[in-house]
């Protein structure tokens, strides 16, 4: 009779568990699919533009990639800060929070901008100087700089919303923008229904209108529902100095994280495309295909930040701890499964991809290895974005990152391209050493139990 009360318990609380972590990650690993699956199909389509255009457009949002490093951090670090308040009910400080992301978002936004306009292709020579890629990755850039601005909006409300469990909404605003990009990029690239054919510049056209409606339709929606994140002027500016400066004690580490962890795929980049236009195209693919395959992890360690956080903010420290084992183990599980599922899929999607035997080789290795490891990928990200980052230990994620990709990836990776001369599918095996070293050294960290900082305590009376 004991045994069975026993396990009946364990039942439910399994489903204390699991019911709030599919709710919170289904709807994000619906919006990760279909945007890595639409963006797919936009490297599809500018794919058949040729192997230039790809690495036009592939080392044009380079740049985007690091802006958009500043905003991930910048919104994830004010995330961590709204679900522990939301775990407290604390809706003041909220929307303090989330006034002092948009102002930094679109300081952050503005800066890119200008940088952008002053030295496009200045921009795009650092990772490659074929003249024709230069050319088309310039023209690329300088459109698409203006939904820069609309983006660190929609970024910073996406994670308030996802912080206080609202992942619906994101998922289907994302989703119209993004099908509205496929759909104006077949019109403005080919030239279909009357358009004129602008190839790579209807790309970026394309992805101008979507962003502003992403973020148009996320605004609207939210004052409209008059909930948490719809906040006067005046609610939003209501912070001081101070305020600020307790704020950024964690948000800082985590920009930093991110910042880190994009100016070492910005080496990477650089390298890549030192090797010739061909091991960009690679890279992009590579990237493309993998991406589809990470949806579901990026749903889990949302879940994780927002339920750990959501714990800690509420002081409960020891259902924490349980969803950080419970995660943990999911990651691996998942990881071994999903590494599967790529390694078997990944010579059917390659024949979507019209490149050479070589980049298609390369590819296809380059995937193999991945899966090999993947379980490992996936329980880095939960472990540094899901638990550290939810559970307020912010710096030492930042620290997690920083020491393996600068002191172990970016080296290894620069010596197999420029010392060994090795192909691109050994650099890039080369380059996942760091990956190793981060499982064990997240593995140390959340064994400590050390990781737990409610990181409200800072604005008690404030």
């Amino acid at each position: 009779m004991k045994r069975k009360i026993v396990l009946r318990n364990g039942v439910l609380a399994d489903r204390k568990f699991y019911r709030p972590m599919l709710t919170l990650a289904i709807p994000v690993i619906i919006q990760n699919f279909i945007g890595s699956f639409l963006n797919m199909v936009d490297t599809v389509m500018v794919g058949r533009l040729g192997e230039t255009a790809i690495a036009a457009v592939g080392i044009a949002n380079q740049y985007f990639f690091i802006f958009m490093m500043f905003l991930i951090g910048l919104s994830a670090g004010c995330a961590v800060f709204i679900a522990q308040f939301w775990g407290r009910k604390d809706l003041k400080n909220i929307r303090r929070i989330l006034g002092v992301g948009l102002v930094s978002a679109l300081l952050v936004s503005a800066l890119f901008v200008m940088v952008g306009v002053l030295f496009p292709r200045r921009i795009i020579t650092l990772f490659n100087n074929d003249p024709q890629v230069i050319a088309e990755g310039s023209r690329y850039l300088q459109i698409v700089l203006c939904s820069y601005l609309f983006t660190g909006i929609a970024f910073v409300y996406v994670h308030a919303l996802r912080a206080i469990g609202n992942t619906l909404l994101p998922m289907a605003v994302s989703t119209v923008a993004l099908v509205c990009n496929v759909f104006f990029n077949y019109m403005l690239i080919f030239g279909k229904f009357g358009a004129p054919a602008l190839g790579v510049a209807g790309a970026a056209i394309a992805t101008v209108i979507a962003r502003v409606v992403e973020t148009g339709v996320l605004v609207a929606v939210i004052y409209w529902r008059r909930g948490v994140l719809a906040a006067s002027f005046g609610e939003l500016r209501a912070f001081d100095r101070r305020f600020v400066r307790k704020a950024y004690q964690t948000i800082i580490p985590v920009i930093l994280n991110d910042i880190c962890w994009g100016l070492a795929s910005l080496i990477y980049a650089v390298v890549y495309g030192r090797m010739g236009t061909q091991a960009v195209a690679t890279i992009q693919i590579v990237n493309t295909i993998t991406n589809l395959f990470m949806v579901v992890i990026f749903g889990l360690s949302s879940a994780a930040a927002v339920m750990i956080g959501n714990s800690i903010g509420a002081g409960q420290v020891k259902r924490a701890r349980i969803y950080a084992k419970r995660f943990s183990v999911l990651a691996v599980v998942l990881g071994v499964v999903l590494g599967l599922m790529l390694a078997v899929a990944s010579p059917y999607m390659l024949n979507a991809f019209n490149v050479s035997a070589q980049v298609r080789k390369s590819t296809q290795t380059i995937i193999y290895i991945v899966a090999v490891i993947f379980f490992i990928r996936v329980f880095n990200i939960i472990a540094i974005v899901g638990v550290l980052r939810g559970g307020g230990d912010a710096r030492s994620a930042f620290l997690l990152e920083g020491f393996t990709m600068w002191l172990i990836g970016v080296p290894l990776t620069i010596v197999g391209a420029f010392v060994l001369r090795l192909p691109v599918h050994l650099v890039y095996g080369l380059g996942l050493c760091e990956e190793l070293t981060k499982g064990l050294l997240c593995l140390w960290r959340l064994r400590s139990g050390r990781w737990i900082h409610n990181v409200t305590h800072r604005f008690t009376g404030g």
